[in-house]
């Protein structure tokens, strides 16, 4: 059914909870605020850093932009690579592209870190192109990533009911919503059933098993 196959990377193909959370405790710190619990900051995983810090801690654009730089001083070292892989996504990945399925990778993370850590971990064999947004956080919107990753791919409107968009959070399903396409949310990442549901996701799955029966058409 599905030919080309769009991933969001944290909290769908990765786990990057250690190194985003340290993060942005690097970055409150620097405005002396108080740290969030860890289980609050891993809410903040999936959406582009502007938006939560506007959104969560009442910054406006200028002092949004600035925390952003702040966090960007811890992840550009250390954080990066304080992330793993989530257990069958690489066997996933090699059924799916030996299936002759196109993979791409659409991200709001910035497309030069995506990029280092797909590599890092070994799975640019996979994907055809790496999508994300941009370091002065243009092209951050999900629906942006995901026109561009269409764009990319050669993809016109004639294609795209054979594209899914698969990610964890509300932000995937909207930015695929808002691009035609049908999207599938994942419950190993780090949104609800209610969130995916809400956002109104076409499909939903518990795991990387699952995720596979349904791309592959075996449900």
């Amino acid at each position: 059914m599905f030919t080309h196959i769009f991933f969001d990377l944290d909290g769908t193909l990765t786990d990057p909870a250690q190194g985003i959370t340290n993060s942005f405790i690097h970055a409150l710190k620097f405005y002396g605020m108080e740290i969030p619990s860890y289980e609050e900051l891993c809410k903040l995983i999936g959406p582009p850093l502007p938006y939560s810090f506007e959104t969560t801690f009442g910054f406006d654009h200028d002092k949004a932009m600035q925390a952003v730089a702040k966090y960007r001083e811890y992840f550009s070292t250390k954080g990066l690579f304080e992330n793993k892989v989530y257990p069958g996504i690489p066997e996933l990945l090699q059924t799916l592209k030996e299936q002759g399925k196109h993979l791409l990778v659409a991200t709001s993370k910035p497309e030069e870190y995506s990029i280092k850590i797909i590599n890092h971990f070994g799975l640019s064999k996979y994907f055809d192109f790496v999508c994300g947004s941009l370091m002065d956080e243009s092209r951050s919107k999900k629906s942006e990533v995901i026109a561009y990753a269409l764009d990319c791919a050669g993809l016109g409107k004639a294609d795209k009911e054979k594209v899914l968009m698969v990610g964890d959070r509300f932000h995937d399903v909207e930015g695929a919503k808002a691009n035609g396409l049908k999207s599938c949310g994942v419950l190993f990442g780090y949104g609800s059933r209610r969130e995916l549901q809400d956002a109104g996701a076409d499909y939903i799955v518990k795991s990387v098993k699952e995720l596979s029966a349904l791309i592959l058409g075996s449900v």
